[in-house]
């Protein structure tokens, strides 16, 4: 009991990981006896749990977690790669816990909802993943389970479900802010609306863009209808053929995006970043490879996949704990595809 005769908040594994000293997963993976763990450090943990009444989870290994993709992660696998390095970190992450994943396509809500009831009736899953999903009812059939259920690279907007995303908002604003250091006043920003996860992104670069008194900013926006390069370079030449250079930097939601701007503007008889800066998201392996390289937010993606798990598995047990969602901090990568504006010459 706490102070006055309260019940004290019942102690998490976050709170083992942080009076130790260790990661979330290194907490986890000593508490589950597993290898790779100092014996120092497994008996600090050890003890810290005993000190503060953990509730040990349960045994993980050999479980099953089913994990259900949308179309658009589908999409993105081939398009983007993004969901192809958040699995590979989920699927990482899951081999040393020995945890089957179980793959479910979500086609059809009257499939899903039979496949996920079927689930929740197998004693051998122990939880749910759903990846790059928005859909409403098919979110709104989970949020009774008596199962842990956690997004990957989503949220609920009424957090009544546990989700792992990067920080979209604080993310695009850093980036904005970063070009505004280098003297950038007019930053499109080119994305493809629909998902939650994007509008967080777009949301940032209109903090950073309001802050700093740009007036117009619907005006700034760049919206195509999907996320191929090419329609990002005909947007950008579409533009300039239009209304003549009236940007300086591009700031794009996606790095396919940020590939297919800067093709545009060379289109158009301009240079990057002598006339126009270009910035992207994600960090993928080929965004060194553009010409020039390209300037990025990294998201630590592989990190996502494996912080769901994690975040699954600390739900196990039967304790009730309340909705979390966790954030993942992002950094700026830069590269070539960014400068400073240039100084009128004196007349």
């Amino acid at each position: 009991m706490g102070k006055r005769g309260k019940p004290s908040r019942k102690v998490r594994l976050e709170d083992i990981a942080e009076r130790c000293g260790v990661s979330l997963s290194t907490a986890s993976r000593a508490l589950a006896g597993e290898k790779g763990v100092r014996a120092e450090i497994r008996n600090q943990v050890m003890e810290m749990a005993k000190s503060l009444n953990y509730v040990v989870p349960v045994a993980v290994s050999c479980k099953k977690v089913v994990l259900a993709a949308s179309s658009a992660a589908m999409i993105d696998y081939v398009r983007n790669q993004f969901t192809a390095q958040v699995l590979e970190g989920l699927h990482q992450r899951a081999d040393t816990l020995g945890i089957e994943i179980v793959t479910q396509p979500i086609v059809e809500r009257s499939n899903i909802a039979e496949s996920l009831q079927e689930a929740l009736a197998d004693p051998d899953v122990a939880g749910f993943l759903f990846l790059t999903l928005d859909d409403e009812e098919i979110l709104a059939l989970t949020r009774d389970f008596s199962k842990p259920v956690v997004l990957i690279n989503g949220d609920d907007p009424l957090m009544r479900l546990s989700s792992v995303t990067p920080c979209n908002r604080s993310a695009t604003r850093m980036a904005t802010e970063y070009l505004q250091k280098l003297g950038h006043e007019r930053i499109l920003f080119m994305m493809r609306r629909g998902r939650r996860t994007i509008e967080r992104r777009f949301e940032g670069w209109r903090d950073a863009m309001v802050q700093s008194g740009i007036s117009d900013v619907q005006d700034m926006v760049v919206n195509v209808e999907d996320w191929l390069p090419d329609l990002a370079s005909d947007a950008i030449f579409k533009r300039i053929a239009q209304r003549g250079l009236d940007f300086s930097a591009v700031l794009t939601a996606g790095e396919s995006l940020a590939a297919g701007a800067m093709v545009g503007v060379q289109r158009a008889g301009f240079t990057v970043p002598n006339d126009v800066s270009v910035m992207g998201m994600d960090d993928l392996p080929q965004a060194a490879f553009y010409n020039p390289p390209l300037t990025t937010i990294h998201i630590p993606m592989r990190e996502i996949g494996a912080s769901a798990l994690d975040l699954l598995l600390d739900g196990i047990g039967g304790l009730s704990r309340p909705a979390r969602r966790i954030e993942l901090a992002c950094h700026i990568v830069e590269r070539k595809s960014t400068a400073s504006v240039a100084t009128p010459p004196l007349p």
